[in-house]
């Protein structure tokens, strides 16, 4: 993801607990700083079966699948989220098309600050459909 502006720091898990996963470890560490900065609180998963072992474990606001994961992962990781947690926003980037499980699709080339306005956007919205 490129910066187009310095994110503000924010308290950290103040915005909501979030999943991260990617294939790539350098990518995983440099990226899950920024929506850590942005206030969430980040799970990180390295590959597959690491995001499939803390989606049982845990939950999530949202779930993130980054542009280093599989093809085969992007698609079957929206539905192991929604199943642990129905609620959960699920954003995949690095993606198009539609996909049932998935609640927002984008190119992660976009930049931090488009993806960090959708992901605030997606909680927000996840939060208040579970209260309604």
């Amino acid at each position: 993801m490129k910066t187009a502006a310095k994110t503000a720091r924010v308290a950290p898990g103040s915005q909501g607990r979030i999943l991260y996963a990617e294939n790539d470890a350098n990518v995983l560490a440099s990226e899950a700083k920024i929506f850590e900065q942005a206030g969430f609180a980040v799970d990180r998963a390295e590959g597959r079966k690491s995001a499939e072992q803390a989606l049982r474990a845990n939950r999530y606001d949202a779930v993130i699948l980054g542009h280093t994961l599989s093809k085969d992962d992007r698609h079957h990781l929206p539905y192991m989220a929604k199943k642990s947690n129905s609620y959960a926003a699920v954003m995949v980037l690095h993606a198009s098309g539609k996909h049932p499980a998935v609640d927002y699709a984008m190119d992660s080339r976009d930049g931090h600050d488009a993806v960090l306005n959708a992901l605030h956007s997606l909680v927000e919205q996840k939060a208040l459909a579970a209260v309604s």
